[in-house]
């Protein structure tokens, strides 16, 4: 992204996520915004995602009923999200270190590599990160990890656990408006995908503090989403190695869908909620409004 307005050179930002590709759906045009004025963003990925699913057929076999090896694939992918969005990147105690938990009640969950498990030794893997880097700013999910999955959850609760532990002047929590994506929806889905049901898209009622994204911060983000091909489809009429098919959305922005191929649009806005620290007075000053370099 090119830019001639540096703003926040001198801000530190470190977002901590749960797998591959939660970065560039929840934040990817914020995490790309501030990059490119001039901020220095880590985003910290805490699993490899090991437990997802593939869209496409080139490579549904590296799926953990098989090969097993999809985490090692989406290291390739996380970095090419990174790229897009201008932006450092981490594995949370290294390549592999913790293995995606998978939903509540799944096998998964019984890997002792597990990050459900991570106990005490993530929180202090995360807190020696967050002291090197001092950040002004933790970005994370709420509570509830945005859709009650496990990893999320714990992405949360060490995020919060270290941040307090080093001293983090601000967390926000990524979260989307439930009548800002219904509103965005469109009438029909692409061909072969369907419309959500109602309650099947995380969603809440309000936010602190809204990020509308530039043409370049949302194009960014749509590059970052591209880049987690085994993940998510881009309903922009490309195709790549990993999905060669393509499909087109119709509508005021653009669709994607995860293997469920349920349509959602890539919002104009990114929403956060302040989830300790430093109160937002003017929201309008965006997320690191407020705060000190």
């Amino acid at each position: 992204m090119h830019t001639t307005n540096r703003d926040l050179a001198g801000y530190r930002v470190v977002a901590v996520h749960a797998h591959p590709d939660d970065e560039a759906i929840t934040m990817g045009g914020t995490l790309a915004d501030l990059a490119a004025r001039g901020a220095d963003v880590l985003v910290v990925t805490c699993t490899l995602g090991e437990e997802g699913e593939v869209i496409g057929e080139p490579y549904q076999q590296l799926t953990v009923d098989h090969a097993d090896q999809l985490g090692g694939f989406r290291i390739r992918e996380l970095q090419e999200s990174l790229a897009a969005m201008g932006v450092r990147g981490a594995l949370l105690g290294g390549a592999g270190c913790y293995r995606d938990s998978g939903m509540a009640g799944s096998k998964a969950h019984e890997n002792p590599r597990a990050f459900v498990h991570g106990g005490q030794g993530s929180v202090d893997k995360l807190a020696a990160l967050l002291e090197a880097e001092r950040p002004h700013l933790v970005l994370t999910y709420g509570p509830d990890g945005g859709y009650g999955h496990p990893d999320h959850i714990r992405a949360h609760e060490i995020a919060h656990a270290a941040a307090e532990q080093v001293g983090v002047p601000r967390i926000l929590w990524a979260v989307r408006l439930a009548e800002e994506t219904n509103a965005l929806l469109p009438a029909e889905a692409p061909e072969g995908w369907r419309l959500p049901e109602d309650g099947e898209l995380d969603g809440v009622a309000h936010s602190d503090v809204a990020v509308r994204l530039s043409h370049t911060a949302y194009s960014a983000k749509v590059a970052a989403m591209r880049a987690h091909a085994t993940q998510l489809w881009i309903a922009d009429g490309r195709t790549s190695a990993t999905n060669p098919h393509s499909v087109v959305g119709q509508g005021p922005v653009v669709y994607y869908a995860l293997s469920n191929l349920i349509v959602q649009p890539i919002q104009p806005y990114e929403h956060f909620q302040l989830g300790a620290g430093v109160p937002i007075e003017r929201p309008e000053d965006g997320v690191l409004g407020g705060l000190a370099r």
